[in-house]
């Protein structure tokens, strides 16, 4: 991503439960300084004038703890600390509890250019939402060309070459009661390091979807609001083709086909399309499979599984009746 700074930070639309509630009450000429870490700090031993392993390129937090230190240490004893402190680049520091920041430290926090936030939020609270709202703010992303979709409470990316029916196949999850989260252009976001979530890469766009000899549609007022979402963790992907008549596709279930999106791995199924096809069924059938391979059954391997006993087996018999019929033979 771009730049990311305290004014973009202070910009953020969050909403309960993840709502900031930040506001600048000093030194806004540095509200354009960049964010680099989605880590934070507590600067409470900083304050009283120990600095090794500071890091000082993270935003602060002040709470009740650091407040009060403030407030009974003495001028002559706590200048020279709140000079080196903001000797280092300091993002900004965020006073919880609408603290308000002590004259000292606005001084400093003028002469330095480092801005002064206030929330009402407590310090825990803030520590939560911040790093929620940093981690999503730096997670690595990618847009992909796929229609997203959630069937049976799965997120589900159908992905294939342009007009092979990847909206129309959505149209129709749509009319079975499933709901649309992305069409065309999705934002794969990869948070925690382990997790996909999918996104509508435009606000403006929102919930329309594209339908060859149909034209622009607004699914949530056709299909009604509960038909749409915001976004979704990403489960499963579908690669929709064309019939190859020459290429031979997974009849068992067996192979195991896997995708990796962002570094994190994801099953995908290959689904040839042709006419008589019904590609929708299909998907929804393959997501209530995959949520019972989660819950450690394998129709595929069990039956596998059978199958090779059944044929262990029927050799023993057959081998048996063969030593029977040759010992009868003999006498």
């Amino acid at each position: 991503m771009g730049k990311f700074t305290i004014l973009d930070l202070i910009d953020l639309e969050l909403e309960d439960p993840n709502a900031l509630e930040l506001r600048c009450v000093c030194a806004r000429k540095g509200l354009s300084k960049e964010i680099y870490s989605t880590e934070i700090n507590r600067p409470g031993l900083a304050l009283t004038g120990f600095f090794e392993k500071f890091v000082g390129k993270r935003i602060q937090i002040i709470g009740r703890g650091e407040y009060a230190y403030l407030e009974e240490m003495p001028e002559d004893k706590l200048k020279p600390c709140l000079d080196k402190l903001f000797s280092y680049d300091i993002p900004c520091f965020i006073f919880c509890y609408n603290l308000e920041p002590p004259a000292s430290f606005r001084m400093a926090a003028d002469e330095s250019g480092t801005p002064l936030l206030m929330t009402p939020l407590d310090s825990s609270a803030l520590s939560i939402r911040l790093l929620r709202a940093l981690d999503d703010v730096f997670a690595p992303r990618q847009t992909i060309h796929a229609v997203f979709v959630e069937v049976e409470g799965m997120g589900v990316l159908i992905q294939g070459e342009s007009g092979v029916g990847k909206s129309e196949t959505a149209l129709e999850l749509l009319d079975r009661g499933h709901r649309l989260i992305a069409d065309d252009a999705v934002l794969i976001k990869c948070l925690n390091g382990n997790t996909l979530w999918g996104y509508g890469t435009s606000k403006m766009m929102g919930h329309h979807m594209e339908i060859r000899g149909l034209g622009i549609i607004d699914i949530s007022q056709v299909y009604g609001l509960n038909s749409v979402r915001d976004r979704k963790p990403v489960e499963m992907v579908f690669q929709l083709e064309e019939w190859d008549n020459e290429k031979i596709y997974d009849r068992l279930g067996t192979s195991g086909e896997t995708t990796s999106l962002l570094g994190v791995t994801i099953p995908r199924i290959t689904l040839p399309v042709k006419p008589g096809r019904n590609i929708p069924i299909i998907i929804e059938a393959a997501v209530l499979n995959e949520r019972l391979k989660s819950q450690g059954v394998n129709a595929a391997k069990e039956f596998n599984k059978n199958l090779i006993q059944w044929i262990e087996s029927e050799n023993a018999r057959n081998l048996w009746f063969d030593r029977f019929a040759n010992r009868r033979g003999s006498k």
